[in-house]
C-alpha cells in the first residue's frame, strides 16, 4: 500500500510536469535522458517510500532484496499509471503525437555528419522512415521503458543506502 500510494502521487505529478514542459514549447520525449526529471522524482518518492516501509512496518528493518522488491513495484505501478495518462493526454491532444514527431525529424535531419556516421546512415534513415508510422501507444511505451531503465539505477542506489540490517 504505501508503494502504490507513492507511484500514484508520482505518475500523477511526472504526467503534469510533463504536460506543463509540452505547454512551455520543450517536447519532454525529446529532451535527453540523462537530463530526464524522472531521476529526481524517481529518487526521492521511492526514498520516502521505502524509508515509511522501513520505519513503520518493518521495525527498522530494510533488507535489500525488499528495497529492490518495493522499487521495482513502484516503477512499474508508476510506469502504467504515467503511461495511461499519457495515453489520455495524446488523445485529447493530438498535436502532443505530431509535434512530436516533426520536431524528431528535424532533429534526425539536422544531425552533424560526424554523428550520422558514428550512429549509422541507414539506422539514421530507417529511424527517418519509421518516424511518420508512430502512432498514439509509441510514446507511452518509449515512457515506460525508459522509466525502467532509469529506475533501475536509482532503486539500486536507494536499496543499499536505506538498507538495514537487524542487530543481534
Amino acid at each position: 500500500k504505501v508503494v502504490m500510494r507513492y507511484a500514484g502521487i508520482a505518475s500523477v505529478l511526472g504526467v503534469a510536469l510533463l504536460v506543463g514542459l509540452y505547454y512551455m514549447g520543450r517536447h519532454p520525449f525529446l529532451i535527453p535522458v540523462f537530463f530526464d526529471f524522472r531521476i529526481i522524482l524517481f529518487g526521492v518518492f521511492i526514498f520516502f517510500a521505502l524509508k515509511e516501509f522501513r520505519d513503520f512496518h518493518q521495525n527498522g528493518v530494510l533488507y535489500f532484496w525488499q528495497g529492490l522488491a518495493g522499487s521495482v513495484a513502484f516503477i512499474s505501478l508508476y510506469g502504467a499509471i504515467a503511461s495511461a495518462l499519457i495515453l489520455l493526454f495524446e488523445l485529447a491532444e493530438p498535436e502532443f503525437l505530431k509535434s512530436y514527431i516533426e520536431k524528431q525529424m528535424a532533429q534526425l535531419r539536422s544531425l552533424p555528419a560526424e554523428v550520422v556516421e558514428r550512429i549509422g546512415k541507414e539506422v539514421v534513415t530507417r529511424n527517418l522512415e519509421a518516424l511518420p508510422a508512430t502512432n498514439v501507444y509509441a510514446l507511452p511505451k518509449l515512457y515506460m521503458f525508459q522509466g525502467f531503465v532509469i529506475g533501475l539505477f536509482v532503486s539500486i542506489i536507494i536499496s543499499v543506502i536505506l538498507k538495514k540490517q537487524p542487530t543481534t
